[in-house]
Formats: structure tokens, C-alpha cells, sequence
């Protein structure tokens, strides 16, 4: 059971009301990732999961106030509390609960029905784990959202066609460059959304030019052998640059790797940055031959196969009803069981002072025979009180009341 003083909150930023730089800001590094969870372990947070993506930075926690959360946040990236204030959400209790519920479904994405979060959320809780820093609550409601999540990829088609950040990029290229397959593209960045945009660009352009580099550049080569493509060394990347017609940035830098020195060509290119923060410098715009496109252009793409995913988002929103439902039922339960346990005290403790009478009295006292008989007794009753209390909801309080009162039971509260 959680502290009575502490509440279950959700904050954070996203695209809708953050654009690119300010979401660069609070983006979280690994480091910075550790270094919240370390900070929230040595302070009274007592169960918090990290997501950070291009579209969005969340701690959903157990804290006294939510200010706990936002100054982890803020101590540990490049964004004030005061910024955070003007683009932030807090959501708390079953607001926070409904929210995750929401992005985790894919309603809350920057494109409608991308799953890719639940792969962010199922890393953040496998981190937090490790450090003894994720209940039973979050960790039960995380399941429960992944179930909901689940239920709706099979069961609806909010994600039907293409999807994501990746396929919105090369949807912008055909539409906006002419003789694609004869074009010289550079794929700076084998990250997951670097993987996916090849790719989308391999399947839909059927370019052979497309150069890959990374900074390690096995996980290039390991992408480019899957798809035949060229790879070229870091070093490499201003010549590559150069000689090609369109570059894609996904990289997981913090800092701009692409600027307006690198740039020699005087040909057009066109620039895709799909990275948070940004990794290309705005210096580029500078130049007259450049035309620099972020992902929150691409985002605002919208065509047929997402208007036809709107028409599937009540069915959605009825799945996420029904597990919300199943999962609240549980959060019911939670709070009978300081009553169970302290029902079953009280009768162990009567137990223990009749048994202790009755080894005075009798000689052939079998000391075994009666713990097992007297156990199993305790057992069952307090199974009989605890099915009771679940299963009439209606009166759950009022009989918790009066179990209280038979058993004189003052203070469950810190059993």
C-alpha cells in the first residue's frame, strides 16, 4: 500500500502544446535518465517510470507533490521549472491513470494509432525495476495498458496503413521531390526511427543510392547488409553531405551534428530532421539552395489512411473503458487488505494466548497438530471477510466500518 500521503501523478510535456526546441530541452539522456532515479531514490519519491521521445518527456510517479517530479525533471536536463510551467501537464490519480491509458494506445500520438511509445514505456519500467523503483501499482497499471493496447491493434484498425514519424518523412519525399530513384540520399543515424525511415525509403522509392552513416559504424553496416545499401565512415560525413540530394538526420545526438559550414553544394538539398533535439543547426536556412523540414512539419501531414483512422477511435476508447474498469476493480481491493491483515493479527493473537492456556493444561499438548488446524482456520475466515469485502462493492465501506468496530480495530492504517 501506498503512503496515505502520497498521490499517483503523471507530468510532462508533449508536441501539442511544446514545439521541437522546447521539447529539446527537457529530452532525457540515459545519464539523465539515471541520475532522476538515483535522485528519486535517496529522497521520499517512491515509485517513478522515465519516458522521453521525440514527441514527449513524462515521470509518472508516486510523490507528497507533483513539484517532486518537475524538479527531477528540470535538475536533470536543460529546461527551468518556469518554461515547464507554460507548455506542462500535471495530471493526478485516475487522471494520470486515463492519460497513460491514452498514450500508450496511440490516441495521444503526434500521429494517430503509433504504438511505438509502449516499447518506451516497457523500457522505462524495466529500468526503474532494477533500482527497486516501480510498485505494484505502476507496474499493474503499465500491464494493464499494454493488454489495452494489444486488444486494440487486433481488434480495431486505429493503426491500419503506414505509420509513424519514419513513414510521414518518406511520404514528404515523393510528394516533394521528383525522379526519386535517381536522387543520392544519405541516412545520417541508424536509431530506431533511423531504421524504420530506411526502410520506408528502401520500400517505397526503390532508390539504389542510398548511403548510410552512424557514428559506430557496425550498426550501419548490420542495416545496410539487411537492405544492400552503401556505408561510409563518420569522417566521411561533409563529402557525403555534398554529393547528395536529400539527407535524413535521426540521430540521438544532444547537440546539432549537421550546420551551414558543412555545406559546400550549391545544388538543392533537401534536409529531414527527425531528431529530438534538434541535430540540425537553423544556420542551414541561411543558405538558398537548403530546404530544412523538422518532424513537426511532417507530423501536421495528414492524409487519407489517418482520416480513416479516426472513424475506429470510439472503438478504442471502449477497450481502454473496459481494461480501465478491470483495473480499478483491482485498486478496490488494495484497500481491504490493511483489514484482512489486521484481522488476521487480532486472531493470531488469540490464538496464540488460547494455545498458550491450553499447553498449561493439557500433557499430551500436540504443539504441531495445533498450529496447522489453527492457521487453516485463520485462513479461511479472514478468506471469507476478504471475498465479502470484494465482492459488495456497494456496501465495502460500511462493512469495513463494522468489521473495524467488532474486531476494534482503530488504526489499519499503519498495519
Amino acid at each position: 500500500m501506498q503512503h496515505k500521503q502520497t498521490h499517483f501523478y503523471a507530468i510532462g510535456l508533449s508536441y501539442k502544446k511544446a514545439d521541437a526546441e522546447v521539447r529539446g530541452h527537457f529530452s532525457l539522456s540515459d545519464a539523465a535518465k539515471e541520475a532522476i532515479l538515483t535522485q528519486a531514490k535517496a529522497s521520499s519519491v517512491e515509485s517513478l517510470l522515465l519516458v522521453s521521445t521525440c514527441n514527449r518527456t513524462e515521470i509518472y510517479g508516486f510523490a507528497e507533490r507533483p513539484c517532486q517530479l518537475i524538479e527531477l525533471l528540470c535538475e536533470n536536463t536543460k529546461g527551468t521549472v518556469e518554461e515547464f510551467r507554460q507548455v506542462a501537464y500535471i495530471h493526478k490519480n485516475s487522471e494520470a491513470i486515463s492519460h497513460m491509458f491514452r498514450v500508450g494506445s496511440g490516441l495521444d500520438s503526434q500521429i494517430l494509432g503509433d504504438f511505438e511509445i509502449i516499447g518506451q514505456l516497457k523500457a522505462g519500467a524495466r529500468k526503474s525495476k532494477a533500482l527497486g523503483l516501480l510498485n505494484s501499482y505502476i507496474e499493474r497499471l503499465l500491464n494493464a495498458v499494454i493488454q489495452a493496447s494489444k486488444r486494440i491493434k487486433t481488434e480495431t484498425e486505429l493503426s491500419s496503413g503506414a505509420t509513424s514519424v519514419s513513414f510521414a518523412a518518406v511520404q514528404y519525399i515523393m510528394n516533394n521531390v521528383e525522379n526519386i530513384s535517381d536522387k543520392n540520399i544519405l541516412l545520417f543515424g541508424t536509431g530506431k526511427i533511423g531504421r524504420n525511415t530506411c526502410e520506408n525509403l528502401v520500400k517505397h522509392t526503390k532508390n539504389p543510392h542510398i548511403t548510410l552513416i552512424n557514428r559506430t559504424k557496425d550498426k550501419a553496416e548490420a542495416i545496410a547488409g539487411k537492405f544492400n545499401l552503401i556505408v561510409r565512415d563518420y569522417e566521411d560525413l561533409q563529402s557525403e553531405i555534398n554529393r547528395s540530394d536529400i539527407v535524413v538526420v535521426a540521430t540521438g545526438a544532444q547537440d546539432p551534428t549537421v550546420y551551414k559550414s558543412l555545406i559546400t553544394r550549391e545544388k538543392p538539398l533537401l534536409i529531414l530532421d527527425l531528431s529530438i533535439p534538434k541535430n540540425v543547426n537553423e544556420d542551414v536556412k541561411e543558405l538558398d539552395n537548403i530546404t530544412l523540414v523538422h518532424m513537426d512539419d511532417l507530423a501536421k501531414i495528414t492524409d487519407d489512411t489517418l482520416e480513416k483512422r479516426k472513424a475506429y477511435i470510439p472503438a478504442a476508447e471502449n477497450i481502454i473503458a473496459e481494461v480501465t474498469a478491470d483495473f480499478n476493480a483491482w485498486l478496490d481491493t488494495l484497500k481491504f487488505v490493511p483489514t484482512i491483515q489486521a484481522i488476521k493479527h487480532k486472531l493470531t493473537d488469540i490464538k496464540n494466548s488460547e494455545v498458550n492456556n491450553q499447553r498449561k493444561k493439557l500433557d499430551n499438548f500436540n504443539e504441531e497438530q495445533v498450529e496447522l488446524v489453527t492457521n487453516n482456520l485463520i485462513q479461511k475466515i479472514t478468506n471469507q471477510f476478504a471475498h465479502h469485502l470484494r465482492e459488495d462493492s456497494n456496501t465495502s465501506d460500511e462493512s469495513l466500518e463494522l468489521i473495524k468496530k467488532i474486531f476494534q480495530l482503530e488504526s489499519t492504517q499503519n498495519v
